[in-house]
């Protein structure tokens, strides 16, 4: 068994990426950093924003344009 776990905001950020896949990246992007904006407590919002800057290598791509975008309006 591997020692890595995928932290929960990650794993959290990458359903609603999925839920977003229908639509363009950069729309998908905007609707989910407005979704997690509106939503999620400040603590995961910082934690996905600070995993985002470290690499963030298990993170779908879109969710981390999205973090970006959440990190630009702060």
């Amino acid at each position: 068994m591997s020692g890595a776990t995928i932290p929960p905001y990650v794993r959290l950020a990458n359903e609603i990426a999925a839920q977003f896949a229908h639509r363009r990246p950069s729309e998908a992007a905007t609707a989910i950093a407005t979704h997690l904006k509106a939503v999620w407590d400040p603590r995961m919002k910082n934690a996905l924003i600070a995993h985002v800057e470290a690499g963030a290598e298990d993170l779908d791509p879109v969710a981390a344009l999205a973090a970006q975008q959440l990190a630009a309006h702060q």
